[in-house]
């Protein structure tokens, strides 16, 4: 069998051209790689770890009931800042009054054989609960948008997970499996349907966000005597494992808890960077209870700060400056300086933001930066 050998060269063009211009195969600095199963890389990794890391639950065995997030094909359509905007969209689309073209062109649609606009109005107009689809989607991190969830408008729904937050209390785990392995491990909680890109900025080459409920909610399709009770969204073998290793079976949520807890560690994170880069997240286990109890009370502190419910969140670090520019979002904004934040060419801005908290990035997204230009154009309310 033929040797697997790498190299990477660094630096600037002019430099790489001076390099390539006086080496060839034979000059170069080699490195030999004997690629491991599962991933067979052609680049180097450090698999010291990987026994240790292996030991742990994979995320998608631990939590079985998982998806990628909502693929619409027709983000601009189903989704709106505004209810009211979202919903006369939608009553537009059913009056069949209206000629197809002329919603193909109002809306910036377009008809495809997998698509077709006529056959999908008339099945939307024919549907008795179409207005039970409008919901909530977070597209974007703790960013939380008007939604309307009907799969004659949006082409991949994840029924089979999203299903369990229509109408209903839930929480979700949401991670990223890396394309690329620069691309820095990412979770977050949600308790709304997730759109594939929330925590997975694709064109950062981060992969799609998949999410999984800590609940599973009974089929209301299926005949009475067939439906399942509530259940909590863990594998039958993870729970057995946890049990044996406390003692006890915790409760959902504080299993939930603790996994987050693991999953934003520092030290997990740096440990097992080499892994997070390329596969789902493993959960390790532990025998101690002191220890799983005190990272499930960090995990839940998290969760409450994520999902925007921590009363900590009512000590507000910020001021808003107004300077008469009606507090509406300027192209090219914001701008961040000297601890403000300028968000239009009249000046009006927030003061005494951290550094850390501006540059805080939750997957491919500098998280306020994002959700401030996605409002390019916008008044922003008290």
């Amino acid at each position: 069998m033929s040797d697997i050998k790498h190299a990477h060269l660094y630096g600037m063009r002019e430099a790489k051209y001076d390099w390539l211009s006086t080496h060839d195969v034979l000059s170069t600095d080699w490195t030999k790689l004997e690629p491991q199963k599962p991933f067979s890389l052609f680049t180097p990794q450090d698999n010291r770890l990987l026994p240790e890391y292996e030991k742990g639950w994979k995320i998608s065995d631990a939590m079985p009931v998982n998806s990628t997030g909502v693929k619409t094909h027709r983000d601009h359509f189903v989704l709106d800042f505004d209810k009211d905007s979202l919903q006369s969209r939608i009553i537009e689309f059913r009056n069949l009054k209206i000629p197809d073209q002329e919603i193909l062109d109002k809306y910036n649609l377009e008809s495809k054989s997998d698509w077709n606009i006529t056959n999908k109005r008339k099945a939307l107009v024919n549907d008795l609960e179409w207005e039970s689809y409008f919901t909530k989607c977070l597209y974007r991190p703790f960013d939380v948008r008007n939604y309307y969830h009907h799969e004659y408008l949006v082409d991949r729904p994840r029924n089979e997970v999203s299903q369990h937050f229509l109408s209903k209390e839930n929480i979700s785990l949401m991670w990223i499996r890396p394309l690329s392995p620069s691309y820095e491990f990412s979770v977050l909680a949600g308790k709304n349907i997730p759109h594939q890109c929330v925590v997975g900025n694709k064109t950062a080459g981060a992969g799609a966000s998949y999410f999984a409920p800590i609940y599973i909610y009974p089929d209301i399709e299926k005949p009475q005597e067939l439906q399942e009770n509530l259940r909590p969204n863990f594998s039958d073998e993870f729970l057995t494992e946890i049990t044996n290793k406390l003692g006890y079976t915790p409760t959902p949520e504080a299993i939930f808890y603790y996994i987050y807890a693991i999953f934003h560690s520092q030290n997990y994170r740096t440990r097992y960077a080499e892994f997070l880069k390329i596969d789902f997240p493993r959960v390790p286990l532990t025998s101690d209870d002191q220890l799983f109890r005190k990272l499930g009370e960090y995990g839940e502190e998290l969760v409450a700060l994520h999902l925007m419910k921590s009363p900590k969140l009512d000590q507000h670090l910020t001021q808003i400056i107004d300077k008469g520019g009606e507090f509406i979002v300027d192209a090219g904004h914001p701008k961040y300086s000297d601890r403000e934040v300028i968000i239009n060419k009249k000046g009006d801005r927030f003061t005494g933001v951290p550094k850390s908290v501006w540059e805080f990035y939750v997957g491919g997204y500098q998280v306020c930066h994002k959700w401030l230009k996605d409002r390019k154009g916008r008044q922003l309310s008290p």
